[in-house]
């Protein structure tokens, strides 16, 4: 025959069990969870990305490019200013990458060599025919960097996702101007906004516009893209030592334009 619990056990078992559902109540709490989530909207985007799943791009690039680099698999829409896209060539084919650049036959090869780049991994197509889209697509199997002029026509989103998903597959980095394409991972726009002289010995200030030798110029420079919220900054490209570079415009207030004149397409 059981016995009846007494009120004072009864009482005892109950705080335990308000113990136990207390403790296993704080322990369930996603206390990673949280910061975690509010971790994930200001961390490093450069600490997303490990070297391998990104290409190097000119360091006064990186703030503006989510990674801070050109995301292996994703799609660069590029409009503008060339400065931006020799440069681009110019650091990937100088760090080791190979390059392939179609339906672009105004664009200097001597203002990418100005820039570091080694044309011994560039392969350039000039005219590539009626579909460049095709041609790039082909390319982006064993390259690090396709870069397509799409000469004015706008590429719909069935076609779009087919060659991003290829570009997805063999790791490499489609870059897309002189067009639309529709659902690229970011937009990257420039513009030129200012002109330097170089100063001579008659006029060291070069302050009259239209006058002397093209010393440099700056870019105002705009990203934006899925899940980045774009940033804003403003460039100069100007010779320093003995390379054409994108620099900062803080930075480049303490250099001098050491270069008789720009051989970079604006």
């Amino acid at each position: 025959m059981q016995t009846m619990e007494t009120a004072p056990d009864k009482a005892q078992k109950l705080a335990m069990l308000r113990q136990t559902l207390a403790a296993a109540t704080t322990r369930s709490k996603p206390e990673s969870v949280v910061p975690q989530r509010q971790m994930s909207a200001v961390v490093n985007e450069q600490e997303k990305y490990t070297d391998r799943e990104r290409l190097a791009v000119p360091p006064a690039l990186e703030r503006v490019l989510p990674g801070a680099g050109l995301i292996r698999g994703q799609v660069l829409a590029l409009e503008g200013a060339r400065s931006l896209l020799l440069s681009l060539i110019a650091q990937v084919s100088a760090d080791g990458g190979h390059v392939a650049v179609i339906g672009q036959p105004q664009l200097c090869l001597l203002a990418a060599v100005e820039m570091g780049a080694d044309l011994s991994r560039i392969a350039v197509i000039p005219d590539p025919g009626p579909d460049p889209v095709e041609i790039a697509a082909v390319l982006l199997d064993g390259l690090d960097l396709v870069v397509v002029g799409l000469g004015g026509i706008s590429v719909p989103p069935s076609r779009s996702r087919v060659v991003m998903a290829r570009a997805r597959s063999k790791g490499a980095v489609l870059v897309v101007t002189d067009g639309t394409w529709s659902g690229a991972h970011v937009k990257l726009q420039s513009r030129v906004c200012a002109y330097r002289h170089q100063p001579t010995a008659h006029q060291p200030s070069a302050v009259r516009r239209g006058y002397g030798r093209l010393g440099g110029v700056s870019l105002a420079v705009r990203s934006h893209g899925r899940g980045f919220a774009g940033a804003d900054t403003r460039l100069d490209v100007m010779h320093c030592g003995d390379r054409v570079q994108l620099v900062d415009v803080v930075d480049s207030q303490s250099n001098s334009y050491d270069a008789p004149s720009l051989p970079v397409a604006l």
